[in-house]
């Protein structure tokens, strides 16, 4: 969490010139030149797959967990709610390779069924928090005044709960369940992408394409969507890689507590805390879903940092 909110406010103060750090030299200020500098991001991000071998290897490991959770009925070996008492608490065995939990279910067919809800729990929350802070930054960046005072003050007031904390009392307040999570995730999560994208949009409002299209009666929603929400897509995709990993830890964090993902369904941080109490005798069977979790964030934050390093002039520098 320190990390992400380290970056959230290293960008907000590159903000401010960023666009004139990445515009080359000569290039006037106009929509045509914007368009020829957002075109090479696709550049940018294939040649960092070609040079970064941790991020080359990041995303494949992002992409193999993904086609794991989409084809868990085909790859996972056992169905994940199939009991079996007599082989319950097993250790790795050829037919059971990550061995069986209390109820003789195959932890690693759980633990494929599981990857759905973690995966899910940390794309769809941070794409509706993402939008709602890309939003509310871009109204709060462009018109000011008082809509961007109430805007940023009501950030403010999230970002100084913390996040964890915050996503527990919604919980609890509207009731366990995977449904809960998405809510109480995405009310919590679009404050730092709210305050980076009014960062950018102050700086993206006076240039001369903006102003001329103010001067042509061009409308406020169409300057919003057209000319400064594109250019703000760099930033946004380091922040997604980064958003990614915090939500998947804070699902396992809530389901390890009791407010997440509820049986029959499972997820990663569920099978820690069902696991728990039989550390001493099978340890795999709480361990194998953790170090899944290990290994996912990591692949998200080496790719995000990757992105960052590809993308970000000041990292170039």
């Amino acid at each position: 969490m320190f990390n992400q909110y380290h970056l959230i406010k290293e960008l907000e103060l590159h903000a401010l010139d960023l666009k004139d750090a990445r515009r080359p030299a000569g290039i006037d200020e106009n929509p045509e030149a914007e368009i020829a500098e957002s075109e090479t991001i696709k550049d940018q991000i294939l040649h960092m797959f070609k040079t970064n071998k941790v991020a080359a290897v990041s995303a494949l490991v992002i992409l193999l967990f993904i086609l794991m959770a989409t084809f868990a009925p085909l790859v996972a070996p056992y169905h994940p709610n199939a009991q079996s008492l007599v082989d319950r608490l097993q250790d790795p065995t050829a037919k059971h390779w990550l061995g069986t939990d209390e109820f003789g279910r195959d932890v690693l067919s759980r633990m494929i069924y599981g990857a759905r809800i973690s995966l899910l729990v940390g794309l769809i929350p941070t794409t509706i928090s993402m939008t709602i802070g890309t939003l509310l930054g871009l109204i709060a960046g462009y018109k000011g005044g008082r809509t961007d005072y109430f805007i940023m003050r009501l950030a403010d007031v999230l970002l100084a709960f913390p996040s964890l904390l915050l996503a527990m009392l919604i919980a609890y307040t509207i009731g366990k369940g995977l449904l809960t999570i998405f809510i109480a995730l995405s009310f919590v999560s679009w404050a730092g992408t709210a305050r980076v994208v009014r960062s950018l949009t102050l700086s993206l409002r006076e240039k001369e394409y903006v102003e001329a299209a103010v001067s042509v009666g061009v409308s406020k929603t169409k300057i919003i969507l057209r000319h400064l929400l594109p250019n703000c897509i760099p930033t946004l995709i380091i922040l997604f890689t980064m958003n990614v990993p915090g939500n998947i830890l804070s699902e396992s964090s809530l389901s390890f507590l009791g407010v997440g993902a509820q049986p029959p369904s499972t997820s990663w941080g569920l099978m820690v805390f069902r696991s728990k109490k039989y550390l001493s005798k099978t340890p795999i069977a709480t361990l194998a879903p953790g170090v899944a979790v290990l290994i996912l964030v990591m692949a998200f934050n080496f790719l995000g940092d990757a992105l960052r390093d590809a993308i970000d002039p000041y990292m170039k520098e």
